[in-house]
């Protein structure tokens, strides 16, 4: 599945990602938050490594239940130096 990627800034330099089906808009129940775009056109398949803090069964699971995946709270990415 192609999915589009989304970030937000956390505390101490950490992300949080979300993953939407490619070419869907965030759904409103999300678009509350400030993200930035964080990659396009992403595979997101089982074979693959983790993206970004989202493995490939859970958020195919979660993208089946509820439109998107989110990374969970112990799954996010530091980008930059660590502090």
């Amino acid at each position: 599945m192609k999915v589009d990627v989304y970030k937000r800034p956390e505390q101490a330099g950490m992300y949080s990602y979300l993953a939407v089906p490619e070419g869907r808009p965030i759904p409103q129940e999300a678009t509350n938050i400030d993200w930035e775009t964080a990659e396009h056109n992403v595979d997101l398949d089982q074979d693959n490594e983790p993206l970004l803090g989202l493995t490939a069964d859970d958020a195919l699971q979660q993208i089946s239940d509820k439109g998107y995946a989110i990374s969970s709270v112990h799954n996010k990415i530091r980008i930059g130096p660590s502090v």
